[in-house]
C-alpha cells in the first residue's frame, strides 16, 4: 500500500508521517470477514501539489493540505482524479472548502489543529476500505477453521476435497479444513474451477494433465474424474485455456 502525504508545513508533514507509520506498525485492520490483517505500507511525503503530481507511481491513500504555496490541494486533487481513484483525506485549516473537497470524492475532511484520535479513526476506515477492495479483486475469501479465521486466495488453490461434512482446500500454503458444503464453494469460486467428481473441485489453472479417469495437478496430486463428467471437463478446460490465452 502506498500513502502520499502532502503539506508545505514541514512540522505538520513530519507529524502526519509519524502518525501513519505508527498506525501501520501497531494497528491491524479488519478485512471484510472480520480477520485482522496488517498491510506493508510505503509512506511518501511531498512539499506541495506540484511535487505530488510529479510522482510517477500510484497512490492508495493521499493525505493533503489545501492551502499550499505552489499547487494547492484542491487543484492537485482535481488533477489526480483524472487518473487515480486513491482515497483522499484533506487535513486543512480552511473549513470553507469542505464542499469543494467532496466534489472531488474526498473520503474525509479534517480540520487543523488535528484531532489525532479522529485522524486515526479515519485512517482505520480508509485502510479497511482498501483491504476489502483488494480482497474482492484478488478473489480472496475468508473461512472459519478450528484454529480461527483464514484468508485464502483463489489463485493459491489447487483443488478442494469433500471429506464427511468438511471441505479441505489444498493450497500452496498447505491444507485448510473447514465445515461447509461443496456446492457453496463451487458457486463462490466460479468458472475457473470444475466439479470433476462428487468429492473434488479442481482449479482449471492448476491442471497439469488428465485422462478419462483422473486429473493430475501441477503440485503432483491426482484426483478422480467422473466418467460422466469427462466430456464436460474437457470442454470446460479447453474454454478456460482459450480465454486465458486470448
Amino acid at each position: 500500500m502506498i500513502v502520499g502525504i502532502c503539506d508545505d508545513d514541514e512540522k505538520i508533514r513530519k507529524h502526519l508521517v509519524k502518525l501513519v507509520r505508527s498506525f501501520t506498525e501497531n494497528s491491524p485492520v479488519q478485512t471484510e470477514d472480520g480477520e485482522e490483517q496488517k498491510s506493508e505500507t510505503a509512506i511518501l511525503d511531498f512539499v506541495d501539489g506540484t511535487e505530488l503530481l510529479a510522482y510517477e507511481g500510484s497512490f492508495d491513500i493521499v493525505i493533503m493540505d489545501i492551502d499550499m504555496k505552489e499547487t494547492n490541494g484542491l487543484e492537485a486533487a482535481k488533477k489526480l482524479r483524472e487518473t487515480s481513484d486513491a482515497i483522499l483525506i484533506f487535513v486543512t485549516a480552511w473549513k470553507e472548502y469542505v464542499f469543494h473537497a467532496f466534489d472531488l470524492e474526498a473520503f474525509h475532511y479534517l480540520l487543523k489543529p488535528l484531532d489525532e484520535e479522529k485522524f486515526l479513526e479515519v485512517l482505520q476506515k480508509a485502510f479497511h476500505k482498501i483491504l476489502v477492495k483488494e480482497e474482492r479483486k484478488s478473489g480472496a475469501f475468508t473461512v472459519k477453521t478450528l484454529d480461527g479465521f483464514r484468508t485464502v486466495k483463489q489463485s493459491d488453490i489447487y483443488y478442494a476435497e469433500n471429506i464427511a461434512r468438511k471441505i479441505v482446500l489444498h493450497t500452496k500454503q498447505g491444507s485448510i479444513a473447514y465445515y461447509d458444503k461443496m456446492i457453496h464453494l463451487q458457486e463462490q469460486l466460479g468458472s475457473g474451477f470444475f466439479r470433476c467428481h462428487r468429492g473434488y473441485l479442481v482449479s482449471l489453472d492448476k491442471v497439469r494433465k488428465y485422462d478419462s479417469r483422473e486429473i493430475e495437478l501441477v503440485n503432483g496430486d491426482k484426483v478422480l474424474l467422473s466418467r460422466q463428467k469427462y466430456a464436460d471437463f474437457v470442454q470446460a478446460y479447453m474454454d478456460y485455456m482459450v480465454e486465458e490465452n486470448g
